[in-house]
């Protein structure tokens, strides 16, 4: 496609000819709150050495100040203009300012890049044509969205610069009513997170983090001081994607403010370790944020755990369960008594999973308890207790004392030590249904982790019910998945048989702004159960080694974690590329 466009290059200063351009009672937006400018320092060097700013005055100011929101200041008082900076800018890069009022742009731009782009970089295409896809910056000293937009389009791109409200009145011109929405349900969240236009500048930038982080669906926050600048990075879907840059000298105060917020940390405290959490309400949902501060060579680094509650509401086939593991499990659930594991390295969901377990079976006429550390969600009708090891409320303490509280069902959050492991066993041995977790690599060798933890092996015979091994894989996106082929070395790494391909449904990434155009939108569970029945408890009792075990396993039927992702891969849940990377170990 290629729009014939004209539009006039300011080559000289015009004024503030941008002013008149529609803008009805437009509200501020997370974009507007901090700064659009990335290196104020900088910036304010070129507009002094222009003639815009003089140093006394500058001084003057920085003296008052500090280094914070000068350029906000500058711009409040009239002592600068937009295009100004504007010009400035571009004339620093080699580019040239754009007057986006002296033509039209097509709607269909809105093809090129997302409205969500758009926002995040303060950008807005405006020309195709020679071969390239021109694009207008509030920001054109912003090099991370020079970098990152011609990835987005997928094509060549020349920059130029313009005024803020410009690109935000051409926003309007492509997307329409969709800028009005994105910016009132930002303007929710932001509420919703008590932010204001009063509010301060870093108390805005930190709910600017908080809000983007929200918005793309992201599982962790990483706030990292690194040797000159300040990196955010969001998790999303296991993938860290660097979502801003700021200045070094913010670290400080975006860590007090993160502190304040938590209620529990220190803001005088900087050389230990801190947790502390933060419950705020975004887009009308009820989010936690678990906070974990360390301090670091260049400062103090913190990650946010993002803890939805609408995961809670998950069921087996959200896991990613296929039908014949979910009747399986069900049943397994339904069980008077026994232990039931979760096993997996951290990050592969087996929290998730504990929590669906517990939401599937949560009655009134079922006494539910559960041990943590610490208590990640609130679960309505079911007593939690959280561990406290600097005052003796150990796993293996708060278990014992649990159940003299005559539950129905046990969840011990993980099983760390041989102590905890005997009172769970015991619990499961004496008419209570237990959950828990392990750190391992697959089913079978949960027994031998047991064992090596002093647990007697006809104790673990006569306790477990069934062993989960888990890992997380991204799932398509349905919007956009497309149909796929299996190449040779995908075939031989999934030792798939090509009679398994007439009646499969095998897709691939595609890419749209629903997924970020990563092809991949959300992560379902791969699973290995391993159930003990009475065969198995003979192998068991038998001390067969791990590997031994596993091979008779599978010889009783069991799935391995590669099997069951090989299914979702011939379902077109996910993609062959996904299962082969997280089971490089169980390629036998």
């Amino acid at each position: 496609m290629t729009l014939q466009l004209h539009f006039r290059i300011l080559t000289e200063a015009s004024g503030d000819w941008w002013s008149n351009l529609p803008l009805p009672n437009t509200p501020k937006t997370h974009t507007d709150f901090y700064t659009v400018y990335s290196n104020e320092d900088y910036l304010i060097q070129l507009l002094t050495e222009g003639g815009h700013l003089t140093s006394e005055h500058v001084a003057g100011i920085r003296g008052k100040l500090g280094d914070d929101g000068l350029v906000q200041h500058f711009l409040d008082h009239g002592d600068i203009t937009e295009t100004s900076i504007a010009e400035v800018s571009a004339s620093n890069v080699g580019t040239h300012v754009i007057d986006l009022s002296s033509g039209f742009i097509d709607p269909a731009f809105k093809d090129f890049i997302p409205l969500a782009d758009c926002r995040r970089f303060n950008a807005v295409p405006f020309r195709d044509e020679n071969g390239y896809l021109d694009v207008a910056l509030a920001d054109v000293l912003d090099f991370e969205a020079q970098d990152a937009i011609p990835h987005i389009v997928n094509r060549e791109c020349q920059f130029y610069a313009a005024p803020p409200k410009a690109i935000r009145a051409a926003w309007e011109q492509i997307f329409g009513d969709e800028v009005g929405q994105a910016d009132a349900n930002e303007l929710q969240v932001m509420g919703d997170i008590g932010s204001d236009d009063s509010d301060a500048p870093v108390i805005k930038l930190v709910s600017g983090i908080l809000v983007d982080a929200f918005k793309m669906r992201a599982s962790d926050i990483h706030i990292e001081p690194l040797e000159t600048s300040l990196r955010i990075r969001n998790r999303l879907d296991g993938k860290l994607i660097e979502a801003a840059t700021h200045p070094k000298k913010l670290l400080p105060a975006v860590i007090a403010r993160l502190k304040v917020m938590s209620g529990s940390m220190s803001i005088a405290e900087k050389r230990l370790p801190q947790d502390g959490r933060i419950q705020v309400k975004m887009g009308g949902k009820e989010v936690d944020l678990r906070v974990s501060s360390v301090p670091s060579n260049h400062g103090e680094s913190i990650v946010m755990r993002i803890l939805d509650k609408s995961a809670l509401s998950l069921g087996l086939p959200q896991l990613g369960f296929l039908s014949d593991d979910q009747a399986v499990f069900a049943e397994l659930l339904r069980l008077p008594d026994g232990i039931i594991l979760v096993t997996g390295p951290t990050g592969s969901g087996k929290t998730t999973t504990l929590y669906a377990c517990l939401n599937e079976i949560n009655k009134p006429d079922k006494k539910i308890i559960t041990v943590e550390d610490p208590v990640e969600y609130e679960l309505a009708g079911i007593n939690q207790v959280m561990v406290r090891s600097e005052v003796g409320m150990t796993f293996a303490a708060a278990l014992r004392s649990m159940l003299r509280q005559a539950p129905n069902i046990i969840m011990v959050g993980e099983i760390r030590d041989g102590e905890t492991a005997n009172i769970a066993i015991n619990a499961s041995l004496t008419g209570h249904l237990v959950f828990s977790t392990l750190h391992t690599n697959d089913a079978p060798s949960s027994v031998a982790r047991l064992a090596d933890m002093g647990i007697k092996k006809f104790l673990i015979a006569s306790a477990v019910r069934a062993i989960l091994a888990q890992r997380l894989v991204r799932k398509l996106c349905d919007k956009c998945k497309v149909p796929a082929t299996l190449d040779e070395k995908e075939l031989r790494a999934l030792n798939i048989d090509p009679a398994q391909l007439a009646e499969s449904n095998i897709m691939g990434p595609g890419g749209c702004e629903h997924c970020r155009d990563t092809g991949y939108r959300g992560r379902i569970g791969i699973f290995e159960i391993f159930l003990v029945d009475d065969e198995v408890r003979h192998l068991i009792n038998q001390d067969l080694s791990s590997p031994q075990l596993r091979r008779r396993a599978r010889e009783l039927g069991m799935r391995t974690l590669r099997e069951d992702g090989i299914r979702k891969v011939l379902v077109g849940m996910t993609s062959a590329a996904e299962v082969i990377g997280v089971t490089m170990a169980d390629a036998d």
